[in-house]
């Protein structure tokens, strides 16, 4: 599995907050691009508190860090949330 750059990661996790410089709309990070563009792995569920019926989880591991995103099934998949987790913790997370 390849890792993420450190300016990947980055821009990964700022895009969803971004505004195009003619617009006041955010730019959307979809599944789409995120499945192409991003080595990651595919969760049966989404961890504890980003668990719903609404979206699907996928992890993505850099350096001492475990990130999750959570897309909708519906909408485009628009990235609705993200979570980082020490890798110290992940026994916790994926029961």
């Amino acid at each position: 599995m390849k890792h993420l750059t450190g300016a990947l990661t980055a821009a990964l996790l700022v895009a969803p907050h971004l505004a195009a410089a003619d617009t006041t709309d955010p730019l959307v990070m979809t599944y789409e691009v995120f499945e192409e563009s991003v080595p990651h792995i595919d969760l049966a569920t989404c961890p504890g508190e980003m668990a719903g019926d609404d979206w699907f989880c996928r992890a993505v591991t850099h350096n001492d860090a475990f990130h999750v995103f959570a897309f909708l099934y519906e909408d485009g998949s628009p990235a609705v949330a993200y979570r980082a987790y020490s890798v110290e913790g992940l026994t916790g997370i994926l029961k």
